[in-house]
């Protein structure tokens, strides 16, 4: 067995509102009782300020929403994520629990199995105050709300206006979240370590108006023009904050990057077939 100094050093997080998630790190906690060394299980409620400094990985059961989350509290550090689904779709989960506790050595050692994701800032101010300032893995997404008309949206980028958007809304996404809300929405689907923007509107008055991918290096500036009295700003569907005619949305390029350990028996696009169907094949009606 090895010495402890050379065991990996772990964080666990786990969504304490979902079944089964208790009796899976249960379960990982005895596999890796002599394989690796538990910093902080956040899950039963350990703080992660001192485990940061120190973790070689951080250890998350539960399903998407759980790793965003996690990952939010890990934008300023370099640790990698190991996504275990014990949810539904699982698309940022990679592993089961099964397939980690056999792939754990490989999955702890092998570098080349540990994927950079861009990340956003999103920034909002009104009357020369901030209202809100945080971190977006999937997206930032503009939701016309209450009392349901649509809303209309201006857009520059890099100070130079990009368009008057009339709509239902405005997801703005980084790579990863473009097979998240954006794809659902039209969006396109980009190669998760790019580094880019997608700009897709939801619903707008015009088929003009198509999603446009931009440079990650871009300052994306929201100017609501016509807003109703629910529109709300949402990021990755769990920070909301109210919008209000006169405030502006800052979205940028994270000075942070989220680091997520892939599986190395698939790939994303085996995760694409295999979880939203993607590119399948029609289903033929077989010769009698």
């Amino acid at each position: 067995m090895a010495k402890t100094e050379n065991k990996p050093k772990l964080i666990i997080f786990g969504d304490t509102r979902r079944d089964f998630v208790a009796e899976a790190i249960d379960d990982f906690v005895e596999f890796v009782r002599e394989r690796a060394r538990i910093l902080a299980n956040c899950f039963r409620g350990d703080s992660i300020t001192n485990a940061v400094k120190e973790a070689n990985f951080a250890v998350v059961f539960g399903g998407d929403g759980t790793i965003l989350s996690a990952a939010r509290d890990l934008s300023q550090t370099s640790v990698p994520v190991i996504g275990v689904n014990v949810g539904r779709l699982g698309f940022l989960a990679e592993f089961s629990l099964d397939e980690l506790k056999k792939l754990f050595d490989r999955v702890t050692t092998e570098t080349g199995l540990v994927e950079e994701r861009m990340m956003l800032k999103c920034t909002v101010t009104g009357q020369g105050k901030e209202k809100l300032s945080s971190t977006a893995i999937n997206d930032v997404v503009i939701n016309a709300g209450p009392d349901f008309n649509m809303v209309d949206l201006k857009i520059t980028v890099r100070g130079q206006s990009l368009a008057d958007c009339v709509s239902d809304g405005l997801i703005i996404s980084t790579p990863t979240g473009s097979t998240a809300y954006n794809l659902s929405a039209g969006g396109p689907i980009i190669s998760a370590n790019l580094s880019a923007i997608v700009i897709t509107p939801l619903c707008p008055h015009t088929f003009s108006f198509r999603p446009i991918v931009i440079s990650a290096e871009s300052k994306i500036e929201i100017h609501p023009q016509r807003i109703n009295e629910g529109t709300t700003i949402i990021l990755d569907g769990q920070i909301l904050s109210q919008l209000k005619k006169g405030d502006i949305i800052t979205v940028e390029k994270h000075s942070g990057s989220f680091l997520v350990v892939n599986n190395p028996i698939r790939t994303q696009w085996d995760t694409l077939a295999g979880k939203l169907n993607w590119a399948q094949k029609p289903k033929y009606k077989s010769r009698q």
